[in-house]
């Protein structure tokens, strides 16, 4: 095997030819062999022995991952290879599959240009293969695919060569039908996976061999031929024939693109700059010596370097000692160093060039989406929107008080790592909240922080974070000022559904101002005479000030929008967060006098004519729902649907394939703890089973009163819901 000295120069060397850079991905649903198939490319760069190759998952380093036999970090490793007689570098991220570290793949597509999409030629196309494209084709991302453990269709399954070929055809339509559905537009036909075209193929990652149509032309193979050895469990002599790293060598360097071809459509998408500009054009044509554009797609913390931002630099030279700026700080700072992965070691590089993903070190207080440039002008990069959101909280405490400082620390680190664990104090009791995408990740989290930072916690039982919204119009309201000097009129009403999913979807981000934001909203489906009035929006709820020739409004502006962030942080029913909802400022007398208009008059009197509007606009609580699919033997149906409607869940799909069946539903998250083992019981543990987050849907009425007391109590706050009344003076 190569020192890692002798790869990092020869990478060095690579890192120049720009046309032999492949920036990819391998996605795919939790066990259908990502990590396995990436074992075949680190042992082609001669990190890891070839006869390892596929039961190491060296992409997998992390203590956890290795326990537990799944991915749950994104994880990085720089391969240089030859292909026909010519010298590549693959940037490779190895993704997990499970939905509860989904973070990680939506970060990661911002870095890549390219995925391996890996099927499992059995389970087929399940809810996260779903998720994980329609996030890369959302990045404009060109997907290839990879159809695995093609053994299982004879071993398993018994089936005969025609059988197997019609399993394929149904794979490659399906995803084939995602293409189309998600794709941008010009490239819906182009990246239609088809066996002629060489962007598919299949094999066994863990017995180290594949084909593909190009491959089977090259040998004189023919899909009888490769059933009948692979029948006969001629793996070794497949492998010889038509090596794993080999093949999907060929359809990564032939089908996916350079940085150079790109960037040239990838940059409009995720850069919303004027592209006239010279970071513009510096990052279209991926200029060495054009203006340093980087952008952080992920945090790493070191217990010796601190934060390492990895990330993908899209134009200029990066070279250690150079200082970028930083745009959401303003300021700029030093890079110590300059690295490339090599899995679980991060290697010292002179200089980069641009279209490639490295590491930097001497960063600080960065975080996952931060753009880095030379220019304190450049626009930033588009905020990275991550498809699913925390649901599931618990309260954290240190065991011994004198920890509790190391805890915040070791808090704020994980946090800067993952970005969707959300970390937040309890203003009454003081307790920590860790919210997470469910009970793994939480669990993942914990183990950590006991383990690995070494501070006993104590944790409370899972607690589901509720939204809260409103079914109509509500009346306007006036509001006065404890001092009564200042008098406000508001009234709420529910925000378009399409404006909603324009928030949800990302098309409108925090991020967007101006002319831009205004033009979102009126495509979004707002009323262009309420977009031009739009003064503050937070996650999907949006303020507007429709109010006409108010005297000094403009000075205490910042404390009205200040209200109205207090009102939809903490609703008025449980203090849940507020989504969906428009509040309108009607009209408002301020005082003339500076002194009798400040925070502690004007924020209570925009928040509480909005709560009591609220409590007259069917005020309703949202449940997180999630997507559900079991797959079992067909004598086990009946127990497993009866399992699922136990828990409020809701049949969408069944369907039967063979001796099994495959059930699609829709459970709330409030009622799916313990469900593991429930449904290990109805099977006899013969039941797999996946879920997905599927949003938020209206709690049922003979639910509400007893969930939203339940809150209440939670957050010591009095039992009884105030009225409308309450809230007006």
């Amino acid at each position: 095997m190569a020192t890692k000295e002798a790869v990092v120069e020869y990478i060095q060397k690579i890192m120049k030819t720009q046309t032999n850079i492949r920036n990819i991905g391998i996605v795919a649903h939790v066990d259908h062999g990502k990590s396995t198939l990436s074992d075949s490319f680190v042992a082609r760069a001669g990190l890891i022995s070839k006869e390892l190759a596929g039961e190491q998952r060296v992409t997998d380093y992390d203590p956890q991952e290795q326990a537990r036999g799944i991915t749950i970090k994104a994880a990085n490793i720089s391969i240089p290879t030859k292909f026909n007689n010519e010298d590549y570098l693959i940037n490779l991220i190895d993704t997990p599959g499970h939905v509860d570290f989904g973070g990680h793949v939506t970060r990661a597509m911002r870095a890549v240009d390219g995925i391996i999409l890996v099927v499992d030629c059995v389970e087929g196309i399940m809810p996260q293969t779903e998720t994980v494209l329609r996030q890369a084709l959302k990045e404009k991302v060109k997907p290839v695919l990879f159809i695995n453990k093609i053994d299982r269709f004879i071993n398993e399954l018994k089936l005969d060569s025609k059988a197997m070929s019609a399993r394929f055809v149904k794979i490659i339509t399906g995803v084939n039908k995602l293409i189309t559905d998600y794709a941008a537009p010009e490239f819906k036909e182009e990246w239609q996976i088809k066996v002629e075209k060489g962007n598919v193929c299949f094999g066994t990652a863990f017995n180290k061999w594949a084909v593909s149509y190009p491959a089977m032309k090259k040998f004189g193979l023919d899909f009888n031929k490769i059933y009948q050895m692979c029948a006969d469990a001629q793996h070794a002599e497949l492998q010889k024939m038509a090596p794993l790293d080999d093949i999907v060598l060929e359809m990564v360097i032939n089908q996916l693109p350079s940085p150079l071809v790109s960037q040239k459509y990838r940059i409009p998408t995720i850069w919303h700059g004027d592209l006239e500009t010279p970071e513009g054009k510096s990052m279209l044509n991926c200029d060495p010596s054009g203006k340093l554009c980087f952008m952080i797609t992920h945090i790493q913390v070191d217990p010796h370097a601190g934060e390492v931002a990895v990330g993908r630099l899209f134009s200029g030279t990066l070279k250690k000692g150079i200082e970028v700026y930083l745009a959401s700080q303003y300021k700029k700072e030093k890079v110590q160093q300059v690295a490339v992965y090599m899995g679980p070691d991060r290697v010292l590089v002179d200089n980069v060039a641009p279209g490639n993903i490295v590491a930097l070190v001497g960063l600080h207080e960065v975080f996952a989406g931060e753009t880095a440039c030379e220019s304190k002008d450049m626009a930033p990069f588009e905020k990275i929107k991550h498809h699913s959101e925390p649901v599931v909280t618990k309260s954290i405490e240190a065991k011994n008080p004198r920890d509790l400082v190391k805890l915040i620390e070791v808090l704020q680190k994980i946090a800067k790592e993952d970005s969707t664990i959300k970390i937040s104090i309890n203003q009454d009791t003081g307790e920590h909240l860790l919210s997470g995408m469910g009970e793994l990740h939480l669990e993942i989290i914990e183990y950590k922080i006991k383990n690995e930072k070494g501070v006993e916690i104590e944790t409370s039982q899972p607690i589901v974070v509720y939204n809260e919204s409103i079914m109509q119009v509500g009346p306007t309201v006036d509001g006065k000022s404890p001092n009564k000097h200042n008098k406000f009129k508001l009234s709420v009403e529910p925000l378009e559904a399409s404006v909603v999913k324009a928030f949800n979807e990302g098309t409108i981000s925090e991020t967007s101002k101006g002319k831009a934001l205004i033009d979102a909203l009126i495509e979004a489906g707002l009323p262009r005479d309420q977009a031009k009035k739009v003064i503050a929006f937070k996650r999907n709820n949006i303020f507007i000030d429709t109010s006409k020739g108010v005297q000094f409004l403009q000075d205490i502006k910042e404390l009205v929008i200040q209200g109205f962030l207090d009102a939809v942080e903490n609703g008025p029913l449980a203090k849940e967060k507020m989504v969906g909802v428009k509040v309108m400022l009607e009209d408002a007398t301020i005082h003339v006098d500076p002194a009798h208009r400040g925070p502690t008059q004007i924020v209570p009197a925009i928040r509480r004519p909005i709560f009591a509007s609220i409590m007259q606009a069917k005020p309703i609580m949202l449940e997180p729902k999630q997507k559900l699919v079991v797959l079992a033997p067909q004598t086990y149906m009946s127990s497993v649907i009866n399992a699922i409607q136990g828990r409020r869940g809701q049949v969408l799909e069944v369907e039967q394939e063979g001796e099994g069946f495959n059930l699609s539903a829709k459970v709330p998250v409030a009622d799916m703890f313990g469900f593991a083992s429930e449904i290990r019981g109805a099977s006899q543990g013969r039941a797999s089973w996946y879920t997905e987050f599927a949003g938020f849907e209206k709690l049922p009425d003979g639910l509400m009163s007893t969930v939203i007391q339940k809150i209440r109590k939670r957050k010591g706050e009095p039992e009884n819901v105030p009225t409308a009344k309450d809230y007006m003076d």
